[in-house]
Parts: C-alpha cells; structure tokens; sequence
C-alpha cells in the first residue's frame, strides 16, 4: 500500500482518538481510555484503519520510538534532586516491595495451580517476571490530564524508572534461566545489563549537552528547536543501536527520554525548568496520544470472550501484588497515608510492557515448549486488553481518592524571587499610628 494512504490512515486514527479522548471526559473518565478503546476499534483486529502494514512499517516504528523517548521527558523533568532528596530512600524501598512482591505472589500463585495441573513450573516464574512491570505512560497521562499533585503523584513518577530497571532486570534474568535449562539460546546476561545501562547511559550524555544548551534563557522558538534536536539526535542513536548493535532490539526508548531530561532538568534552573516545559507540552500531549494508540492497536478485544481462569487469576494476583506491596513498603518507610492506600492503585496499568515481555518469553518456548508458549501468549493477550480498561478507571479513582485532583499549583512555572517586585507596604497617617 502507498505509503501516503498509510500516512493518511494513521493521522485519521490520530484524529479520532483526540475526539475520543475528548468525548470519555465528558462522562469524567480519563481520555486515555477513549485513546485506548480507538487503537483497539480502528486497530487490525476490529476495523483495520491502522492496520499491521502501518504497525510493521520501519517509519512507523522510529517515529513510535522517538516518541517513546518524548513522552520520557514527563517523568524526567520532575526527578529534580532538591525535590527527591528528602523522599529518595522510602521511593526505592517502596517500589521494590511493590515490584517483587507483585512476582513472589503471581509465581506463587501459578506454582500452586500449575503443580496440581501437571503444568512446568518455570512457567510460573515466568508469568511473575511478566506481571511485575508496570506501564508509566497511562497513569502518567492521568496525572497530566487531570493535573494531580501530592504525595501520591510525587512518588508514583520517580517509581516509574525504578520500577522498569527492576522489572527488565527481573525478566530477562528469569527468562535467560529458563532459556538456559531448556538448553535453548537464552538471553544472555550482557543483554540483561545492556537493555538498562544503554538507555540510562546515552539519555543522559545527551543530557548534559542539553542543560547547557538550554541552560540560558531564550524565546520559546528557540528552546523548542534545542530540546527537539537534542532529542531527535538521543532518539536515532539508540534506534542505530537497538537495530543494529543489540542481539534482540531491546532498548527502553522512554527510559531513555527520562534519563535526559533528568539530567538537562537538574542543569538548569527551577524557573527555566517550567519555561521549557511549557513549550513542549503540545509535542509531549501528541506524543502520549500516539503511543497509547500504539498500545491499543494490537490487542483484540476478541480475547476478552475467550478469557478462561489463567487469565482471571493473573489479573486479580497482579492487582493484590502491587497494592499491597505498595502498602507495605509505604507503611515500614512511614509514607503519608494517602500513599499506603492509593499508590498501589495507580500501579495497575500494564499493557505495553506485558506484550513486549510476552513476545520475548514466547520466542524463547516456541521451540522447546510451544504448548506452554501458547498458554503465555493467550493468558497475557486476554489479561490486557481486561486490564488496561480496568486499570486506567482504578488509577484514576486512586488519584481522587487521595484528593490531588487539579492541585498543580505554579511550582517551576513561578518566576525566580529576584525577577519579583517588591511588596510596597501600606502607608499610615499619624492618626491612624496612635
């Protein structure tokens, strides 16, 4: 097919996603379930308008990749040292409470079933490794659309690249085992550290040259021409070498895209900080349309009929895992309370990761185990197209029910005390002195 008719196909999808978005808030959900449910509807398994000559297509992945790395950017630029230091320790504790909890209790859980169903049970670990990762971009897009902030919203936004630097390293280490014992080629372990030190590494190199490019004040024109080269040129390095120079195309471009505005943000200061941002919100509110569209287009809601009791007890033993190991990390660091019962349910979003896990762990069983590559594959495809419906709905509830609904106050966005006119007191009379 041409690749203008493709071009075109993919901006009418844009197109109806917007509107969508704009319609599901209307009834006050959050737009990214409209986002969602039109990468499922016009996606190839219902209508077929971004069809998988689009999802395929070597222009549509670099462009989803450079926007993976733009959408980066809104969790970076809130990991300012000054505000971080003072919550650091009870962020790590908590997000690795909630990250192998969620993996002790899902393999738990499939271990006892698969023991009594004469299933292998390193199939059980597998599905852990899988259930432990969580999907930053939905809850973050509640948090942008609804303007949230508070305790809640300040931990779940660094816990976002802590949570996946554990779970690839949790994955791949437990997927390499497997491969291994089945005496298969497994994934290496110079892979494991490459897919998390690789991103970390270039977008923050390229972060350096970022915070002092951006470090002097300049018009909007000029800051969004900077970030956006910066960007591009963060992007297409790790594009030459996920494609390239990796054994499995791997590399985490929105870890990577946090990595560099984490490192440009803390550069500059607080003030140029929100003038920068300002000027990118309307590339970043593109970017988190089209890659949670990306996200919608493959699942088949098809499989929400077919769903059976894997897919039920993965969801419920995920959702249990991350809440209560939320809460239980919250409670031993003395957390706020809003955050021991809130924060596990904005973890819940899943999608975009799981598939990608679940396409590596399918590779690895085709040969040896299909049968249990296909149990996997139909478990995990059911689960999130359930889930991220579900789980968008749950994470926004957690953010109301924390109260931090529309509380981003001026914060960064406030000039610097010095550019403030002083504060001209009242004068008195003499009889009014008395």
């Amino acid at each position: 097919m041409n690749i203008l008719v493709l071009l075109l196909r993919l901006l009418l999808t844009i197109a109806v996603a917007f509107f969508a978005g704009k319609l599901v808030s209307k009834c006050k959900l959050p737009a990214i379930l409209g986002w969602l449910i039109t990468g499922m509807v016009l996606g190839p398994h219902a209508l077929a308008v971004m069809n998988n000559e689009i999802l395929n297509a070597g222009w549509y992945n670099t462009m989803i990749h450079i926007l993976e790395c733009a959408v980066g950017l809104m969790i970076g630029t809130e990991l300012v040292w000054k505000r971080l230091k003072k919550s650091g320790m009870q962020i790590i504790v908590t997000t690795l409470t909630q990250s192998l909890g969620t993996f002790l209790l899902v393999t738990v859980v499939f271990g006892v079933i698969f023991y009594f169903m004469d299933i292998p049970l390193y199939l059980a670990a597998i599905f852990g490794g899988i259930a432990l990762a969580t999907a930053p971009a939905p809850a973050l897009s509640v948090v942008r659309e609804f303007k949230t902030d508070g305790p809640v919203t300040h931990t779940l936004i660094p816990m976002a690249v802590l949570d996946d630097i554990v779970g690839v390293i949790v994955f791949f280490t437990v997927i390499s085992m497997v491969g291994s014992n089945l005496s298969q080629q497994g994934t290496s372990s110079l892979t494991v550290v490459w897919s998390v030190v690789l991103p970390l590494v270039l977008g923050a190199a390229m972060g350096v040259l970022a915070g002092f490019l951006l470090k002097k004040e300049r018009n909007n024109a000029q800051t969004l021409a900077i970030l956006i080269a910066c960007l591009l040129v963060t992007s297409i390095i790790g594009i030459l070498i996920n494609d390239y120079l990796l054994q499995e195309p791997m590399m985490n471009f929105m870890l990577m895209g946090m990595a560099f505005s984490a490192v440009f943000a803390n550069i500059v200061s607080e003030y140029r900080l929100g003038q920068i941002n300002r000027a990118f919100n309307p590339i970043l509110g593109f970017g988190l349309i089209v890659v949670i569209l990306n996200l919608g287009a493959p699942l088949d809601y098809h499989l929400i009929l077919g769903a059976g009791l894997f897919t039920a007890v993965y969801i419920i033993a995920r959702a249990l895992g991350k809440y209560f190991g939320a809460y239980f990390g919250a409670s031993i660091t003395k957390s706020p309370e809003t955050v021991k019962k809130y924060l596990g349910l904005t973890l819940l979003p899943h999608s975009g990761v799981s598939l990608v896990f679940t396409g590596i762990a399918v590779n690895t069983l085709q040969g040896p185990a299909p049968e249990c590559a296909q149990i996997i594959q139909g478990t995990i495809a059911a689960a999130a197209v359930i889930n991220e419906i579900i789980a968008v709905i749950v994470a926004k509830k957690g953010f109301e029910w924390a109260g931090e609904f529309h509380k981003q106050g001026s914060g960064s966005d406030a000039p610097p005390e010095q550019d403030k006119k002083p504060r001209r007191l009242p004068r008195f009379s003499k009889k009014q002195t008395k």
